[in-house]
């Protein structure tokens, strides 16, 4: 159908210009946003089942982390691959891991200053505004091709980056009209303005003097929702000016209250906002209000300054303009620029496109011209050094530190405190002095001690985040000495400056080469090697996105890493006649680097949303609603007894300080705090003390294997080559001299030796290892492979740039070489009596292809000194060969071979080889990868032993008997790691286990089939769409290897290809079963780890990693409960590091997070009962106008509670770990019934009490003084006597034991605590001295009713014992049942039970 076209008057026109183009801008992109998951795609109804399918296939699926768009997965070096290569390439894990891809469950639908219903998002408007793109046609299809970049870092969940960036590059054309633009065009495009006119974009909140119309400000919008994928967050930025009016009365509230309405408008600062704030256009405002998915807001000032710059200075130049004519007007000068920091991330407000944008999403125009590299070793000068210092801040992670009055106020403004302070003026005003002041006391130490630790942890963080030295840094083409802090973006500066021992930025390496270590940012410590960046480099370089391109990760210097050796251009460097120096650019500085990406996330950890500090402040609550009902019972009780209203409003007020104890808060932290310090006597750190009480929920445990569950250094068992012409394997060779002997007379005549020739070769020189101090220093595999050589190895110093004639002088080359050890210097294959004879062996590396976990193999290009000719060696992962080498160079055998020794659990490399005739210079610098490892020779297998640490076993048996599922998630092969599985009784040694492979199709094939076969019989299968057995034929002879009836404790092993096609195209069910299945993850990717991990959280899993935290980092961070086994520093690689490697680590962390849960439950428990006995003890004595005493209340709770409450928490695990869990929930049934009985118990033993003592003869009652509390009286002595026992007995009853907590024997310094209180108790009960007498207020009581307390104390305790072992647990259970009989539904259970009860055969 044809599209009718639209006239424009010229007041409609500028309209469009001024007010709907911007609009436009922001909100057209709704409808085809790609950063939505294929669950978002399935649902949308724009979208048929055709267009879905294609995206699903053709594009990057969000649903999953696809590993070939994640440079962990094309980058990152694991322990875990079949070869390592942790030198070759250099991104760190922990630079993208911070991109927590983590579902935010606990994600915050409604934003205060934001409504998501009014956004565009029908799709009326997307078809309004077809007509935009009716023009766009080559240009249109072009930009749909690239993927998107900025959209990765910083999205508006509402919008689409790719579908905004084509309509604003439009806008350029309705907004300025140019001469380039037809004008049709502006018709169709004016008229879609015209209708985003008519709709409301974002909620615009009404205020005085606000020219609000449909919505909409004249000026632009008023909020914005981002999502910033690094740091998973999504906030939402409104913006304000103040209003006088609302500002005024703000201030008269604050005095009017006496400072009451500061403090509310302090705690609830959205109240603060609607008074004072009106709503103003983010292009206008002064200040903003930033709220996250969190409910957590913050009001931040705005920074504007006079700019006078172009808007490409900012933000660049859009990746996509280069499809369009350039155009002067689409890049505008920006008189001010308008910076917004929140938590150490820099926006700035971009006014064409109306809405902050990330800062640090620049690239220099220059970095992407011809010959870029040249261009960026000029420098930058002064003055432009100036204007970025503006645009990027300093290069400093400069943490913002709180003067000491700031903190004390942030302190003692707290609820907690400011209750503390309530409390105190209301007991000095009831004469409570010496409490009050022991309370203050208490208090005043309390918050300096916390102003103490605080000021220390951000010292120390400040010490870890700052970094400054003196820089030479060229300036206007001289070099000079400048401050590391005033370094920005497209600065040249040295890095073989001896005062230089770590990078200040992340920058390029120009020129030299490095070897860094990053274990600060990975957690491991093996050194990376970096080189040199070109012009490809420069262009690959894109700052927007979430990840490094591969290919630039080899290049970068991150900031923080430090150095282990720098060193200039060597000779034969293109380089070494210019320059002196090893040269790097600037190209993220201050937190913008992937350092002060580390730093932030350790400044603003993620809430945990674990449900136990959650119910407790829920808990809380309920406790001071029961609190508002005693109040207003004592209210009328004292207006009947005729109280003076003063002594009533404090009495009434003092029973709320009783039922919500001031330290309760302060309970919930102590047994975490004592199983910290127990966990860090091991070695074992921890950064987010949250996640230890998660520690004890664990129902799932993932664990890497190589330098996890097996030891890090790998032996060489020996080598086993391909033989020619028979095509066979050889005996395995387990001694160099076996694989290549030195002499003649050793050799075998009919035995050709190329093939072991070949192997050798690729053993001394495709390899990562680098000589610094006269030690290799790389990986451990790469070492253990090259010591078995016995060569010797001389590191290069570069390559020479020789000339582009056929013929060079060798001489100009300096590349890395290998000789052979002594006596076997020459080769005894060359002819005798020729020159080549007399030639000793030297082996030179020419060209290398560093390891790429994508490829699972490396190569290098090597040529013997002085020969015309050279050779390609590769080696790398037995499956990466098929696909390399002739088919007719694999023996009929390779399979079973390969099979047999993966089997048992050997590490096995496969080497390949082939031969260029005429190799020179030239021809090895334009050589591709993919023509070096393309027709090669198979040579032979190097066959690796990979021993189980001593411990493994031990803790895995430990962890199955405990009922904890354990994982292993690998790199390796998947039959080696089976078989490392079966060996550590990760699987059933005597079960069969299931591996699946492609029948048709593969891991990008939407329709590809798989076939589940078990390991050790194929006969067996399992049924693809149920996952569970069939039935073998009825031929096949059953009793071997493994009876029918092991089928039933059967399990899977799935590979990284075959995890990525279920995560992608399986039915939602099949992939369920496969997670519940599962016990091993092998040749997976870190990306995959992480989102394996993430796939079983969903399943309602609470999920464990353990891994060394090198390409792991991602899951450490993404699981429940992540530990490192790493020697660096606690705060970057995961929430645990353990420095003893191995995994002894994992059930005392289970162990002691399940005490420290049931300890926080206990402590909380024991102070609501004694909240409960106070309340019930003063509540009788309410009733006749009596209380309890000054001395009365200090013993209880100073003497009594605060030291039981204590060492309540001291206990320490209970050695064997239970097959039971610790409830998490605090208004669980289990819970809240013994909680409530106890409750019921104690007002029985004290109504008791109560009623006996008024029946005595000796009774003395209460006397009412109409403006006194009479506190000496025999209900005051015997309420208060008994509920001393409660209080003490009640402790006992409350203190866990076995099977998460050691018996209360154990704990030394809590038994003496009670021994000590209950003695105190008894004295002041059968004999008191006389001053104890008067001071504690007590009256005479009769020897046998003091017998009768005891009894009734002792009695109470039994009663709650034997209810709280035997009575309530049974009583829980009915009422559950009951429960389930009204609601008509069972409690929800969590979905991996569902589907394993599903899956029981």
């Amino acid at each position: 159908m044809k599209k009718k076209r639209w006239r424009l008057t010229e007041d409609e026109k500028e309209y469009i210009e001024v007010v709907a183009a911007p609009a436009l801008s922001v909100g057209s992109s709704r409808a085809n946003s790609r950063h939505r998951d294929t669950e978002d795609y399935r649902g949308s109804a724009a979208m048929d089942e055709e267009e879905f399918m294609r995206r699903r296939s053709d594009m990057y699926r969000r649903g999953s982390n696809m590993s070939e768009a994640s440079f962990l997965g094309d980058v990152e070096m694991a322990q875990d691959e079949m070869f390592s290569g942790p030198m070759s390439e250099s991104v760190p894990t922990a630079a993208s891991t911070f991109a927590y891809r983590r579902s935010r469950r606990d994600s915050t639908a409604d934003f205060e200053f934001y409504d998501e219903d009014l956004d565009f998002d029908s799709e009326e408007f997307a078809d309004r505004e077809e007509a935009v793109f009716d023009e766009l046609d080559e240009q249109d299809e072009l930009e749909r091709q690239q993927s998107f970049d900025a959209a990765d870092t910083l999205i508006e969940p509402e919008l689409n980056g790719d579908l905004e960036d084509r309509r604003e590059s439009q806008d350029s054309y309705v907004r300025r009209p140019s001469k380039n633009r037809k004008s049709s065009g502006l018709s169709k495009s004016s008229r879609g303005s015209r209708a985003s006119a008519e709709s409301p974009l974002l909620r615009r909140h009404h205020s005085g003097g606000s020219d609000v119309s449909g919505g909409y400000r004249a000026g632009g919008r008023v909020n914005q929702k981002i999502y910033i994928l690094t740091e998973d967050m999504t906030i939402v930025v409104a913006g304000f000016k103040t209003s006088m009016f609302g500002f005024a009365l703000y201030i008269c509230i604050c005095v009017l209250t006496a400072g009451v309405g500061y403090l509310l408008f302090r705690w609830l600062p959205k109240w603060y906002v609607k008074i004072v704030g009106r709503s103003t256009v983010l292009s206008k405002c002064d200040w903003v209000v930033i709220e996250n998915q969190w409910g957590e807001m913050a009001v931040q000032d705005l920074s504007i300054q006079p700019f006078g710059h172009s808007l490409s200075a900012v933000f660049g130049h859009n990746d996509k303009s280069k499809f369009l004519e350039y155009d002067e007007y689409d890049d505008p000068i920006m008189d001010d620029l308008r910076i917004l920091d929140y938590r150490y991330i820099r926006f700035c407000f971009n006014p064409l496109k109306d809405k902050f944008v990330l800062g640090n999403t620049w690239k220099d125009p220059t970095w992407t011209n011809a010959d870029a590299i040249t261009a960026v070793r000029a420098g930058i000068d002064s003055d432009e050094q100036e204007h970025r210092e503006r645009i990027f801040g300093k290069n400093a992670i400069e943490i913002e530190m709180k003067s000491t009055m700031q903190l004390l106020m942030d302190e003692a403004f707290h609820p907690f405190y400011v209750f503390q302070i309530a409390s105190i003026v209301l007991w000095s005003l009831d004469s409570y002095f010496y409490y009050a002041a022991c309370i203050f006391v208490i208090s005043v130490v309390s918050i300096v001690t916390t102003l103490v630790e605080t000021k220390s942890t951000m010292k120390r963080l400040r010490e870890i985040s700052r970094f400054e030295c003196d820089i030479r840094v060229l300036r206007s083409g001289f070099w000079r000495y400048v401050e590391s802090s005033e370094l920005v973006p497209g600065d040249v500066y040295e890095v073989t400056d001896p005062n230089l021992g770590q990078f200040p930025c992340d920058s390029l390496l120009l020129s030299g080469d490095c070897i860094v270590n990053e274990s600060m940012l990975t957690g491991e410590s093996v050194p990376v090697s970096k080189i040199p960046a070109s012009d490809e480099t420069l262009d690959l370089l894109n700052l927007s996105a979430s990840a490094l391109h591969p290919d630039v990760g080899k290049h970068m210097l991150f900031s923080g890493t430090k150095i282990i050796r720098a060193r200039r251009p060597q000779d034969g460097d293109k380089d070494s006649d210019t320059e002196a120096a090893a040269l790097a650019l600037v190209v993220r500085t201050g937190f913008n680097t992937t350092k002060g990406a580390l730093v932030r996330s350790m400044l603003f950890p993620k809430p945990s949303g674990f449900k136990f500090y959650r119910d407790s402040f829920r808990y809380i609550s309920v406790m001071a609603c029961i609190a508002g009902i005693g109040f207003i019972a004592s209210f009328i009780n004292f207006i009947r007894l005729g109280l003076q209203w003063h002594l009533i409003i404090v009495r009434a007020l003092d029973l709320i300080t009783i039922v919500v104890p001031p330290a309760l808060p302060a309970t919930l932290t102590i047994g975490t705090n004592f199983a910290l310090g127990r966990l860090r006597k091991k070695n074992i750190f921890c950064i987010s003390p949250q996640r230890v009480n998660v520690g004890g929920k664990l129902d799932i445990m993932c664990f890497d294997k190589t330098g996890t569950l097996t030891e890090d250094g790998l032996d060489v068992l020996g080598v086993r080559v391909v033989s020619r012409p028979a095509n066979r394997f050889t005996d395995i060779l387990s001694d160099a001299s076996e694989l290549l002997p030195g002499a003649n007379y050793e050799r075998d005549p009919t035995y050709d030796y190329n093939a072991n020739k070949a192997i050798l070769y690729t053993m001394a020189t495709c390899h990562s290892l680098r000589i610094v101090d006269d030690e290799f220093i790389g990986d451990p595999l790469d070492l253990k492979m090259f010591e078995f050589t016995r060569w010797q190895y001389e590191e290069g110093s570069g390559l020479g740039a020789g000339n582009a004639a056929e013929e060079e002088d060798d001489h100009s080359l300096s590349p890395s070489v290998a000789r052979p050890p002594a006596g076997l210097e020459y080769d005894l294959d060359e002819e005798r009596d020729t020159p080549n004879s007399k030639r000793p062996i030297e082996l030179g590396v020419l060209k290398s292809f560093e390891f790429v976990s994508q490829l699972r193999r490396a190569s290098v290009v090597v040529r013997q000194f002085g020969d015309k000719s050279g050779d390609v060696y590769v080696k790398g992962a037995p499956e990466a060969m098929k696909g390399i080498c002739r088919p007719e160079s694999f023996p009929p055998d390779y399979d079973d071979l390969l099979s047999y020794y993966t089997h048992r659990g050997f590490r096995v490399i496969a080497c390949a080889t082939k031969h260029i005739f005429k190799l020179n210079w030239l021809k090895v610098q334009k050589m591709k990868r993919d023509e070096a490892e393309s027709n090669l020779d198979f040579v032979g297998f190097i066959v690796f032993e990979n021993k189980l640490k001593p411990t493994t076993e031990g803790i895995i048996h430990e962890l199955r008997d405990a009922d904890i599922r354990t994982v292993m998630c690998t790199g390796d092969n998947i039959l080696t790691a089976i078989s490392v599985a079966r060996e550590c009784g990760l699987v059933d040694k005597t079960a069969h286990c299931f591996v699946p492979h492609f029948v048709d199709g593969d891991a990008r094939t939407p329709l590809a089939k798989l076939s589940w076969e078990s390991v050790d019989n194929p006969v067996y299968q399992l049924d693809e769409h149920t996952l569970k057995p069939l039935p073998p034929p009825a031929e096949h002879d059953s009793s071997l290897p493994y009876d029918v009836s092991n089928l039933r404790n059967y399990s899977i092993a799935v590979t990284g290809d075959v995890f990525r096609w279920l995560v992608d195209f399986a039915n939602p069910k099949l992939l369920q079963q496969m997670l519940v299945l599962g016990q091993v993850f092998a040749r997976m990717s870190p990306d995959e780890k992480h989102e394996l991990v993430e796939k079983l959280q969903s399943l309602d899993y609470c999920a464990g990693f353990c891994g060394d935290g090198a390409n792991d980092c991602g899951a450490l961070k993404a699981a429940d409960v992540g530990i490192s086994l790493s020697e660096a520093e606690a705060s970057v690689a995961a929430p645990f590091t353990s420095r003893v490697f191995d995994i002894t680590c994992v059930p005392e962390v289970i162990r002691e997070g399940r005490a420290a849960l049931v300890t926080s439950f206990s402590c909380f428990k024991y102070m609501s009962l004694y909240s409960a006995i106070q309340f019930t003890s003063v509540s009788f004595l309410y009733a006749s106008a009596s209380n309890l005493g000054d001395f009365q209340f200090l013993y209880i709770d100073l003497l009594l509670i605060l030291p039981i409450a204590i060492f309540m928490g001291w206990t320490g695990p209970y050695r064997e770990l239970s097959r039971k869990r610790p409830t998490a929930s605090l208004v669980s049934r289990k819970v809240l019934t013994p909680l409530l009985g106890q409750i019921v118990i104690c007002i029985l033993v004290q109504l008791v009490g109560w009623v006996f003592v008024r029946q005595q003869r000796w009774y003395e009652p209460p006397v009412l003084d109409r403006g006194h509390s009479n506190s000496q009286n025999s209900e005051n002595s015997t309420l208060f006597l008994l509920s001393c026992y409660q209080y003490i007995l009640s402790a006992i009853v409350l203190s866990v034991g076995p099977p998460f907590r050691q018996s209360m024997r154990h704990n030394l310094p809590f038994v003496i605590t009670m021994g000590v209180a209950l003695a105190i108790s008894s004295y002041m009960l059968f004999d008191p001295a006389p001053w104890l007498y008067d001071l504690m207020e007590l009256t005479w009581i009769s020897p046998i009713f003091k017998i009768f307390i005891l009894v009734l104390g002792l009695g109470g305790f039994c009663c709650m014992y034997l209810a709280e072992k035997l009575f309530f647990p049974r009583l829980a259970k009915v009422i559950g049942k009951l429960i389930i009989k009204v609601r008509g539904r069972v409690k929800k259970r969590k979905e991996y039970k569902i589907v394993m009860e599903d899956m029981r055969i």
